[in-house]
């Protein structure tokens, strides 16, 4: 009787929380207007425009929305953006952009939390395979990079001298590989890009060899890891992607790095921008309660060492994501440099903090060095977020996205989706034929030989972030040659600065430099894609 009763119970539990509030999602408009007024609710609907148009607009304020031809892609994706020179360019070169088909109607794809649960917990049977580097940073702590290659091919590592962009992967905070991490290196693989996952400290099965967690937004060790791959591969050029809460750790880096990054252009999928603020709201328990026992069970094995520095059972009674944090974090000086005068704590009762107070000013502190958004101004690459309005992880569009930063930094653009839930992005035709033409050449070396390697299609997010490396990377080659004819005109042409020149050989003017990635001279401030 009583297994009777809990089935009952759960299954009581599935409707309420998955089929109800996912109605909205299998059903299409038309399906739920006809459900609302055969139970005679009437629904009043504002006025909105049912097709968008492209334009430039005089206000610095303005938004650059993409332009579909047919009326329903027209209505499913935007680009958000200041007007400039890159994003006119990106507007016609990216198709991908505004060909967008989400899943609609009775299927479990068209649900937002459905596929996002799917696409962080599936397994994915990758036809790639992992060989890690270790690297020993400077306080002798060790965090790992993963170097995706085919599962066929002989040689595992990569010369020095390969020419290949690299893709740096950062996965989320927790340190869960997801399956949406997996294609997105089965993809870059088959359009000529070297994938490299980054491991964290502890994370993935790297070891934990000294005191020290990685604060959720100190860019330290993710610098040292930049600084390795550009001394393994000097010659490549280097493109960054980060998944879900993984934004807030590239978005940190970048700005704390400016134009010594080393990145020519970087992409967050569903990243969570106020992070402070998604800690304290925090999830429902459905997604909140797996990511917490997911992070228990990964501390679990160093619970021992962790105890000389920390309350393990403060750490691991903790319910909520913001708990675990605090606990980490906020109380010793677990993550790196001393804590602030507002973290000391007492060794009370409590085990905690020997005021409220004190407890929440260190919380502030904690995160006054760890927002992701505040060195944003100093950010001097593009860098393209793919959101949905109804993602069930991030939360409200209007409270969650900073859409003023888009909409006044001419170095970010964001694409926001009416679906897709969180890193899902499931489309009509997903599933079909291979992953090769959509793109048109996301690199100049030809794609490798399939064996599997994007053999099962290509999801919408992952085209939409190559197509834009390619179309940034095409924009600023064609900016550099642009400015060298210029300058050569310039030196070998008329009036006062052109005599000089007047006799002298055309050899003698400034060459292109040998190396393709001079990170300084393309992202000069000055540029015309700013304006």
């Amino acid at each position: 009787m009583l297994e009777w009763l809990a089935a009952l119970c759960f299954v009581i539990l599935v409707v309420v929380l998955l089929i109800w509030p996912g109605s909205k999602y299998f059903t299409t408009e038309s399906q739920r207007d006809a459900l609302l007024h055969g139970l005679g609710i009437s629904q009043h609907k504002s006025g909105r425009r049912r097709t968008w148009v492209s334009e430039r607009e005089r206000s610095d304020g303005a938004r650059l929305t993409a332009c579909a031809g047919e009326l329903v892609k027209a209505r499913q994706v935007a680009l958000v953006c200041k007007p400039s020179a890159l994003a006119n360019y990106l507007l016609k070169h990216c198709r991908t952009f505004s060909n967008y088909s989400p899943c609609v109607g009775w299927t479990w794809r068209a649900s937002a939390f459905l596929q996002s649960v799917y696409e962080a917990c599936w397994p994915y049977d990758s036809p790639v395979q992992f060989v890690r580097d270790n690297l020993q940073l400077s306080d002798e702590g060790l965090v790992a990079l993963d170097w995706a290659v085919p599962s066929y091919q002989k040689r595992r590592r990569t010369s020095s001298h390969s020419t290949s962009p690299i893709l740096l992967i950062i996965p989320n905070s927790f340190g869960k590989i997801t399956r949406n991490v997996l294609k997105l290196c089965d993809t870059a693989l088959s359009h000529g890009y070297l994938p490299a996952v980054f491991s964290r400290r502890s994370h993935n099965g790297t070891p934990l060899t000294t005191l020290k967690l990685q604060q959720f937004g100190d860019p330290a060790d993710l610098r040292e890891a930049v600084r390795y791959i550009r001394y393994r591969q000097p010659a490549g050029r280097l493109y960054a992607v980060s998944e879900s809460t993984g934004s807030g750790l590239l978005l940190s880096y970048l700005g704390e790095c400016g134009s010594s990054s080393y990145v020519t252009a970087a992409v967050c999928l569903s990243p969570v921008f106020r992070c402070q603020s998604w800690f304290e709201s925090g999830l429902c328990w459905p997604l909140q309660w797996p990511l917490v026992l997911y992070q228990k069970i990964c501390l679990s094995r160093y619970k021992t060492v962790l105890g000389e520095t920390i309350q393990t059972d403060t750490l691991f009674s903790s319910c909520s994501l913001r708990g675990l944090e605090e606990s980490l974090f906020c109380q010793t000086g677990l993550a790196g440099s001393a804590p602030p005068p507002a973290a000391v704590t007492t060794t009370g009762t409590s085990g905690v903090s020997s005021s409220g107070n004190n407890a929440s000013g260190a919380w502030d502190a904690y995160w006054e060095r760890n927002e992701p958004l505040r060195d944003v101004d100093e950010v001097a690459i593009p860098v393209l977020s793919v959101c949905a309005r109804d993602d069930p992880v991030r939360g409200d569009t209007q409270s969650t996205v900073p859409l003023e930063l888009f909409e006044t930094n001419p170095h970010f653009f964001l694409l926001l989706t009416e679906r897709g839930g969180h890193c899902g992005f499931s489309t009509q035709a997903e599933g079909g034929s291979g992953a090769g033409g959509a793109l048109g050449g996301a690199v100049s070396s030809a794609p490798l030989p399939s064996h599997g390697l994007g053999s099962r299609g290509t999801g919408w997010s992952h085209k939409a972030l190559l197509e834009f490396f390619r179309a940034t990377t095409d924009f600023f080659a064609a900016e550099e040659r642009t400015k060298q004819l210029a300058a050569r005109r310039r030196g070998l042409g008329g009036g006062a600065g052109g005599r000089a020149f007047r006799h002298r050989s055309v050899s003698t003017c400034k060459r292109v430099p040998a190396c393709s990635h001079n990170i300084h001279a393309i992202y000069n401030w000055q540029r015309s894609y700013t304006r």
